[in-house]
């Protein structure tokens, strides 16, 4: 559906300039922004699939972004940046979830081409684990979902989604028409603390803006207002 996102946060104007310059010629969406304020309102409201951050940042460390973005429930592959050459600030970073480092001063077309092996891998991740798992699929009006191979699509199109986002459209695919409360879905998302009652709405509306039209007016994932979430039943 959407072209992969990415959010750089860095406080150099015109290094931001150039990376999402360079970004955007790659076919992706591309937000910047220069603090640790600015950047935890964008992880919120622009879910990137992939983070381009900078270690130094005029209102503190980019480590404390990277903490919010590696956490288990809602985890953004991220690439550092830095000026630093201290091997201690580059294994800080990496024990904290952060998946590359590139330094300072660095190309432009060698970074765009890291973010772009990053989702490739991250992809590539995701459809390993889903393959072993027996192949089942089932189809939604015009969702279609391929639980073994972790692959949706919609009107023919095919919609990314982060394994949180899959869980959940398993859950309410596999049982269309039944309302789930909040404390009902989170219990069948399993036990392994992914997920959590205060990102769940997050998840889910980020769910609706890969597979659903208007995001606004669901088809697929709709509320049920007072009680939680169902799958519409759709025959066409």
């Amino acid at each position: 559906m959407e072209r992969p996102r990415v959010l750089v946060v860095d406080d150099e104007p015109q290094i931001a300039e150039v990376i999402e310059s360079y970004l955007e010629r790659e076919g992706l969406i591309v937000e910047a922004c220069g603090s640790i304020r600015d950047a935890l309102a964008a992880l919120e409201r622009f879910a990137p699939d992939i983070l381009v951050l900078d270690v130094t940042l005029p209102d503190g460390s980019g480590l404390d972004v990277l903490r919010v973005a590696c956490a288990p429930e809602a985890r953004v592959p991220t690439i550092m940046l830095t000026g630093r050459t201290d091997e201690a600030d580059r294994v800080v970073g990496l024990e904290l979830g952060a998946d590359d480092y590139v330094t300072k001063p660095f190309s432009p077309r060698e970074l765009a081409a890291r973010v772009r092996s990053l989702l490739r891998r991250t992809s590539r991740d995701a459809l390993r684990i889903a393959s072993e798992k027996p192949t089942r699929r089932t189809r939604i009006g015009d969702l279609e979902i391929d639980f073994g191979f972790h692959e949706v699509r919609v009107n023919g199109g095919s919609a990314s989604l982060t394994a949180t986002e899959f869980k959940i459209l398993t859950v309410l695919a596999e049982q269309p028409g039944e309302v789930f409360t909040r404390s009902h879905l989170l219990d069948r998302l399993g036990d392994d603390g992914e997920i959590y009652e205060r990102t769940l709405d997050r998840h889910i509306n980020n769910l609706r803006r890969k597979i659903e039209v208007d995001p606004r007016n669901p088809e697929y994932v709709v509320t049920v207002y007072g009680v939680g979430y169902k799958m519409r039943k759709i025959v066409k």
